[in-house]
């Protein structure tokens, strides 16, 4: 091959060229850093995983026209009466996980996936109030849900697909939003449609989110969900960077903790600086702080191992799968059904705790502390809990105490009363919630595992099986062989014989509890309600799956997913294990800013001191003070 020889006059041309390219300063590469909604991020394919693109499909769309209509099946309030009603007994994750794990994953959510919302067709879930198994009343008559709108050009002569409306990326979304004018609205300064004369601060008062009249007009704000007691005084509301950030006090506080980060990061920053380096340095550092608690804590703690990483791979799309989103991180069952946030005697005035007992608030004291069990239809819109309890108290709360297991069991919290408020007239509100959810405080029900089942039928899911083949997984034959049962036919027991066993109340009964050594624990014993990790029941759930489905091919994805036994040492079974790695490891090979892959952070760290290279417990001192074990995700020993 022929050497080809330059003039210096070249490589001096040249070396210019190159050294104009690189940015002089880590301020000025992190303003050529991530879009707001995505775009751009994989230079080849600049729609990548942006926002307002459709999910992707790993597997065959499942419709029973072959293009949008849904599949048939049992009821799905049907199926949660009978695979997911726990009676009120709490089931604990098996390897010591903390609240914070469900707290984290929610958070982690809303930073990469949510479909159209737009109550476009209603497709309402019957409610049967003769059903034997049904304790709840519905004064509706039947469950809302709405379908998820069908993405443009989908749906008539090809399979319908759903459109994600927010930056798939792990990317800060949910503290900074995907849109200029919500970003603009969250940052000090002005609102004049000109990001580039705002602060470099995030909009707090007090340390806490902004409520939608913070900038006075509060129609003006920009939009945020309501629920529960926010839809009758939508002015408490907060705005945060997404529209879910007020459902419940644990997100709110997440939330409220990131916005304090980012305001902490800027603090730090020398003021040579202008605003908008400033911000972009923050914005980049917590986005980084975001991935890094993502990969290095949360999956580990949830048993998720990922191949190695191998850099940046232009050639992975990173937007999130339908199936990921709506079968594989369904972890409902995880959610615990309170928030008990202990503090000192004296922290709050006596006024403050009578105010929280007239919230539906329980108050247990000791000589030594004070304990407020918070059920979680109390913490469900409601923002301003946050700021009264503090934010501190309610991350404190979140590590102290274990989360539910991840199997079929759904705290009837969510499964019958999600978003609602006690009937008018309830003389003591206490009496609603835990350990058991009281039925006769509530008119309405919203079963969120139902939803879970219609919503995989609505976005056309495959069937269990057929997920599983999707993803490399051989499929199983028998209920039993998901569940790991010995049996999946109902036992021979007077109790049940009265009525077919499939409709008898008593096949939920629990006849034996263990705690996480295998010890037995008497079913009346107070620590029943705090250490119970293996329950036994008077049926298999294998045989409470066949009695409903007959058939393992009718087996809805979602229902089989979470009643797989787990695989040692993880919360999940085969199936929501391989969604959930697959998705992860895009989310990373597919992403040109992952943090293990930007040049700009280390540029920043050796310049500026400032790393994203904390844990969750540091990020939550340095911004509350509060210190906690630290791997906040498990429960300290």
């Amino acid at each position: 091959m022929r050497k080809i020889r330059l003039s210096t006059t070249v490589l001096v041309f040249l070396s210019t060229v190159l050294l104009m390219a690189l940015p002089a300063t880590p301020a000025a590469a992190v303003l050529t850093g991530r879009t707001l909604d995505g775009t751009g991020n994989n230079l080849r394919n600049p729609q990548w995983g942006s926002a307002n693109t459709q999910y992707l499909r790993v597997a065959v769309p499942r419709y029973a026209d072959g293009t949008s209509a849904m599949v048939g099946g049992p009821a799905a309030r049907y199926v949660s009466n009978r695979v997911f009603n726990d009676v009120g007994q709490n089931l604990f994750s098996e390897n010591g996980l903390t609240q914070w794990a469900w707290t984290w994953g929610q958070f982690l959510d809303h930073d990469f996936g949510l479909r159209v919302e737009t109550a476009a067709e209603n497709a309402a879930i019957a409610f049967d109030p003769n059903d034997a198994l049904e304790a709840f009343r519905d004064d509706l008559g039947s469950i809302a849900f709405f379908r998820t709108p069908a993405a443009p050009g989908t749906g008539q002569t090809s399979p319908r697909q759903q459109l994600n409306t927010i930056s798939s990326y792990i990317d800060g979304s949910g503290v900074y939003g995907v849109s200029a004018a919500r970003l603009e609205w969250l940052r000090e300064g002005p609102i004049d449609g000109n990001l580039a004369d705002n602060g470099a601060r995030l909009l707090l008062a007090d340390g806490f989110l902004p409520r939608v009249n913070a900038r006075g007009d509060a129609a003006a704000a920009p939009a945020m969900d309501l629920m529960g007691a926010l839809l009758a005084t939508p002015g408490r509301a907060i705005v945060a960077g997404d529209v879910r950030a007020n459902e419940n006090i644990a997100l709110t506080a997440v939330h409220t903790l990131f916005a304090r980060e980012h305001n902490r990061i800027v603090a730090a920053l020398p003021s040579s600086l202008s605003d908008e380096e400033k911000f972009e340095i923050a914005r980049r550092v917590v986005g980084a702080e975001i991935q890094y608690v993502t990969f290095t804590q949360f999956l580990p703690a949830l048993g998720v191992r990922l191949n190695s990483y191998s850099g940046y791979d232009p050639t992975v799309n990173a937007g999130l799968s339908n199936e990921f989103a709506v079968v594989g991180y369904r972890a409902h069952s995880m959610i615990h059904g309170e928030f008990d946030v202990t503090s000192a005697p004296g922290r709050y005035s006596e006024a403050r705790l009578a105010a929280f007992a007239a919230q539906g608030i329980g108050i247990e004291r000791t000589a030594s502390d004070v304990t407020l069990v918070i059920p979680l239809n109390v913490a469900f819109g409601n923002p301003d809990l946050v700021r009264q309890l503090g934010l501190g108290a309610v991350l404190r709360s979140l590590a102290s105490e274990r989360q539910y297991k991840n199997d079929e069991q759904i705290d009837n919290t969510l499964r019958s009363v999600l978003f609602q408020v006690p009937k008018p007239g309830i003389a003591d509100p206490t009496v609603c919630g835990q350990p058991v959810v009281n039925p006769d405080c509530f008119s309405g029900v919203s079963d969120l595992g139902a939803i879970d089942i219609q919503r995989g039928r609505d976005h056309g899911m495959p069937s269990y099986n057929e997920l599983r083949r999707a993803y490399g997984l051989a499929p199983k034959h028998t209920f039993a062989a998901i569940t790991g049962e010995r049996t999946q036919v109902f036992p021979h027991d007077r109790q049940i014989d009265r009525f077919d066993p499939i409709d008898d109340p008593n096949i939920l009964d629990f006849v034996e509890l263990r705690d996480a050594n295998g010890a037995v624990i008497a079913l009346d014993d107070p620590a029943a309600e705090e250490d119970a990790v293996v329950g036994v029941r008077r049926t298999t759930l294998a045989a409470r799956l066949k009695a409903v489905y007959g058939d393992v091919g009718k087996l809805d994805a979602f229902v089989g997913m979470i009643s797989e036994r787990h695989v040692v040492g993880t919360e999940f079974g085969e199936l929501q294990l391989a969604i959930w790695k697959r998705q992860f490891e895009a989310l990373r090979a597919g992403d040109r800013f992952f943090y293990r892959n930007d040049s700009a952070l280390p540029a920043i760290a050796q310049r500026y001191g400032i790393t994203y290279q904390h844990t969750l417990a540091e990020i939550i001192r340095m911004n509350t003070g509060v210190a906690l074990q630290r791997d906040v995700f498990k429960m300290a020993r």
